[in-house]
């Protein structure tokens, strides 16, 4: 993996360059520009709106996650020399739009929803006001974000609820393409997510990286206890031994013999995992290692998790449901024109502008803003959005944030702020929110 590829975000992870992801887009973003440079409108003032039309079935809210990634690839929009080549080589836009996109930088303002907060159906979730000629060309790349990292996070946010406060490691990366466990394994971490076993995430990010064993070091070995012996020798007592290799009963007995009562943790990984966490809790407390705690893995996702409260766990290990939002690996958010001016001069008024066609997917125009109403005791009860003026009551409810403004980022923020913002947004929902049967987003969506 080359670092570049990591990206650069700051705060709290570490700087890294990164190439040009100009070109992390679709074609038609280019003969947009190159036909809409033709006719003169390419400089008209212009509002696109990410946004949800639902949200994945049996889902009671969403997660924005990627925030922070979008506004790295925003700052790093450029058409290199190379990337001009390849463009003119391909013939895919004429002379003129090279000229143009050899000089892009976005100049233009971002307003979202912070990361880490819920949303709903309709939420204006991005919002970017800039020339069509800007704005239009970014609309692949920040939708390829968003809707990865928002599904990873929403699968991450449902069972960090299930956990209950046990502890939650992200181990996905074998279960996914390799950039793709770095960004997954940010957004776990917004959604509740404790640590990760991937190191490039943990070296990006800088979010908290375990990991000791596989099966394959105790089948290394000629014995389970010289395997432990040697893992305890290298990591410590508090290490975590892994004790489903063979049987699991003598493995949890010679563990404690071999690292003693100190003996940081067990990790299953197989069999009846209610069943078999009990008898382990059960014999560890007749060893004397009441304080050893208890990992367990195998194929998990919220419901596992779930049906696992009663049982004496102390954390879990998830992958392959979490990489793939548990059955919902996009959120279908898409990136749609709300307003845009009648000429290019900056003064002209911005005109409402929808989608009006069969089959769903039309769309309201308009600038919106966006606020989330709460009853007496400050539990959410609607998403509200409108164009107009904000009501006086909801003024300070106001959920976008500015995050980009004449082109420099404003909004960039720790990741520890994002996770922090998303377990206090989740609190605030109604109790239902969190409920794993299915159900209809627990906010309605009302426009004004």
């Amino acid at each position: 993996m080359n670092a570049a590829d990591l990206g650069h975000e700051s705060g709290g992870g570490r700087r890294v360059g990164v190439p040009s992801t100009a070109l992390f887009t679709d074609q038609y973003e280019l003969t947009m520009l190159r036909a809409a440079l033709r006719a003169g409108t390419a400089d008209r003032r212009s509002v696109f709106e990410v946004f949800t039309r639902r949200l994945p079935e049996g889902r009671r809210y969403g997660v924005v996650a990627g925030t922070g990634r979008v506004l790295d690839a925003v700052e790093n929009f450029r058409f290199d020399p190379e990337v001009i080549g390849f463009l003119r080589e391909r013939g895919i836009v004429d002379e003129p739009t090279l000229d143009r996109l050899a000089g892009f930088r976005f100049s233009g303002d971002i307003w979202g929803y912070p990361e880490g907060e819920v949303y709903f159906p309709g939420s204006p979730l991005l919002r970017v006001e800039g020339s069509f000629a800007e704005c239009v060309l970014l609309e692949t790349v920040i939708l390829s974000i968003l809707n990865h990292d928002s599904a990873i996070a929403a699968a991450a946010s449902r069972m960090s609820a299930a956990a209950g406060g046990r502890r939650l490691i992200e181990m996905g990366a074998r279960r996914t393409h390799e950039l793709a466990a770095v960004a997954s394994a940010r957004a776990a971490y917004v959604g509740g997510f404790d640590s990760t076993s991937d190191l490039a995430a943990g070296f990006r990010y800088d979010i908290p990286t375990v990991g000791t064993s596989a099966h394959a070091f105790t089948l290394l070995h000629d014995t389970e206890r010289d395997a432990f012996t040697a893992q305890v020798d290298s990591l410590g007592r508090g290490t975590t031994l892994l004790v489903d290799t063979y049987d699991v009963a003598e493995a949890v007995r010679t563990a404690v013999e071999v690292a003693g009562p100190e003996l940081g943790a067990v990790r299953i990984d197989s069999g009846d995992l209610l069943l078999v966490a009990h008898r382990v809790r059960a014999q560890l407390d007749e060893l004397g290692a009441t304080e050893t705690k208890i990992v367990v893995t195998s194929d998990l996702d919220e419901y596992a998790i779930a049906s696992l409260a009663a049982a004496p766990v102390d954390a879990y290990g998830v992958g392959t449901q979490l990489v793939t939002g548990s059955g919902h690996p996009t959120c279908s958010m898409v990136y749609k024109l709300v307003a845009r001016a009648s000429s290019a001069d900056p003064e002209a008024p911005l005109t409402p502008v929808a989608k009006k066609s069969a089959g769903g997917k039309v769309s309201v125009g308009g600038r919106k803003w966006a606020a989330r109403r709460t009853d007496a005791a400050g539990v959410a009860e609607a998403e509200v959005i409108g164009t107009g003026p904000v009501p006086p009551e909801l003024v300070d409810r106001q959920l976008l944030v500015e995050l980009v403004k004449g082109g420099d980022v404003v909004g960039r923020e720790p990741l520890a702020a994002a996770r922090a913002r998303h377990t206090a947004a989740r609190a605030a929902l109604p109790m239902s929110a969190v409920q794993l049967s299915r159900g209809e987003p627990v906010l309605p969506t009302e426009y004004v």
